[in-house]
């Protein structure tokens, strides 16, 4: 898995949008294998992205603004994951299944996502 800050362009790359309403636009993304994901922030208050790594698809790796290593990670050092506005981090999955994600300071108020990576 390939993770990154910065833009991404390309036909196999999409994009989830952070907003202000703390919410991930589309809350449920659907890819193939390989494909690139773009998460960028277009909101006033800073947000995270970051798997939940016991929901991972099995041999998938960990992801996480920030370049964390581990949920507890991103989780004791919040400042070091946060995307202010105009920021963004990009993901590519490589092995199929459903990776749910969260931003750690908005959990409570339900901003949650998934990604759906199809063979």
């Amino acid at each position: 898995m390939v993770m990154a800050l910065g833009a991404c362009s390309g036909e196999n790359s999409a994009t989830v949008r952070m907003e202000s309403g703390q919410s991930f636009e589309p809350e449920v993304l659907t890819v193939s294998e390989d494909q690139s994901v773009t998460f960028v922030s277009e909101s006033a208050d800073a947000h995270t992205v970051t798997a939940y790594e016991d929901r991972l698809p099995d041999g998938a790796s960990f992801f996480a603004s920030g370049g964390f290593e581990s949920e507890d990670e991103a989780r004791d050092d919040l400042a070091g994951g946060l995307l202010s506005s105009g920021e963004s981090f990009e993901v590519k999955f490589e092995s199929p299944g459903t990776y749910q994600y969260l931003c750690i300071p908005h959990e409570s108020s339900g901003m949650t996502g998934r990604i759906v990576v199809e063979e």
